[in-house]
């Protein structure tokens, strides 16, 4: 059986997210989605801990799911962390996953974490001031069954690889601790295809989550594994033996449309590929500031490996979410009432949107929208879309290539 799993995303207690995240609101959401397993996110914050108390009973097998059954979901106990701290003469600000095997192992980390003076109560994805290696020892201390795994990886700012405050590999982060990272998580701004040109990332798998700061952002990336129920154990058995028959694949962000992929400066609104960026020395034509080094560019860095890709690229397919590909076909914003309207004629009890975006076929999709829309979900199917990439937080633009020729994605890469 296919499970799809998106275990990294936030509650309504994180900075700047939506107060539409309850766990009831994320089970609903994640049906119409099409996601089976889901992380229950900002388990360190006590409120939020105790909602979980109250909303989830366990199942076994580190699976949870809503009391009385009233939802196909089933979730496992996840956060992020924000671990900033010195290192090597630098202030690193690294981000991490962690995954939790059951209540008691989240409630011993959250005890030592905060005998450390740790301020879990101030933001659902807390900050530390912790090294990453230390809080991995910490961690499995506590339970050897927790996973932690650094966070979109490529995020200029807040990344184990960042070009503002990160690493340049594993080893140099984690030390003596790097064997037990089993996996990365890559981030909107790249995909397995950009990350298959690091020979170093070959030990580890890469894991697609959304990050979502609000409902309609479940599901943006994910991660296809086959089980024959959902399970916190399987999950970290297939993570840990890197049983790549059993992890499926990763559903992805075309990597543009992430907010970190091209090199720039927002507040000129100006962007560029890496080999203009090395003739501007770095500096923004139009105000002269350094230009925020994207992923794209960060990757071409550190990279030891450009011919012959195809053996190392985990297998992925790239969508463009559901709402947004209606928005682009009938000219209106995605939360408007229009596109609203067709997204739940399109969805329902029966089909998710990961089967309309992913298996539906042609002759279904006309009879249930119209030709326009039934065309362009097809072609992002196909990767012919075009690009306007996102740069310097800003995120970029991705529509179907609805006019024929070649996709100005493929000219731009």
């Amino acid at each position: 059986m296919r499970i799809i799993i998106d275990f990294h995303l936030h509650s309504k207690w994180s900075r700047a997210c939506s107060k539409d995240l309850t766990i009831p609101n994320i089970a609903h959401a994640c049906e119409r989605k099409g996601i089976h397993f889901c992380g229950t996110s900002d388990a360190f914050h006590p409120a939020w801990r105790k909602e979980i108390g109250t909303e989830l009973e366990e199942l076994g097998n580190g699976a949870f799911q809503l009391r009385d059954g009233r939802s196909r979901t089933r979730f496992l106990l996840s956060t992020e962390i924000s671990c900033i701290y010195k290192r090597g003469g630098r202030v690193r600000r690294v981000h991490h996953v962690l995954l939790f095997p059951s209540l008691m192992a989240l409630d011993r980390l959250t005890q030592k974490l905060t005998d450390r003076g740790c301020n879990l109560k101030s933001d659902g994805r807390p900050i530390v001031g912790i090294d990453s290696e230390d809080l991995l020892k910490m961690a499995l201390e506590v339970d050897p069954e927790i996973l932690l795994i650094p966070a979109h990886v490529w995020t200029p700012w807040f990344a184990l690889f960042g070009s503002k405050s990160g690493f340049d590999s594993i080893e140099e982060c984690f030390g003596e601790m790097s064997k037990y990272i089993y996996a990365i998580e890559t981030g909107l701004s790249s995909d397995p295809k950009m990350n298959a040109r690091l020979s170093a990332l070959d030990s580890v798998l890469l894991v697609s989550n959304s990050d979502a700061h609000s409902l309609r952002n479940l599901g943006r990336e994910a991660n296809v594994f086959e089980m024959s129920e959902p399970s916190y154990d399987e999950l970290r058995r297939i993570l840990v033996q890197h049983d790549r028959k059993s992890f499926i694949e990763t559903i992805e962000f075309f990597p543009e449309e992430g907010k970190y992929f091209a090199d720039g400066h927002r507040s000129c609104q100006f962007w560029c590929a890496p080999e203009k960026t090395k003739k501007l020395g770095n500096l923004c034509p139009t105000c002269g500031k350094p230009l925020t080094i994207g992923v794209a560019n960060r990757i071409n860095e550190i990279a030891d490996r450009f011919d012959h890709l195809d053996a190392y690229i985990q297998p992925h397919r790239s969508i463009i979410p559901l709402a947004e590909i209606i928005s682009s076909v009938v000219g209106v914003g995605v939360q408007s009432k229009k596109v609203r309207t067709e997204y739940d004629r399109i969805v329902s009890d029966e089909r998710s949107e990961f089967d309309v975006l992913l298996h539906t076929s042609s002759e279904d999709l006309k009879r249930t929208t119209s030709p326009e829309i039934a065309e362009a979900i097809m072609m992002t199917r196909e990767g012919n879309v075009d690009v306007k990439p996102g740069y310097d937080g800003e995120f970029g633009v991705i529509t179907p290539h609805m006019t024929g020729g070649l996709s100005i994605r493929n000219r731009f890469l």
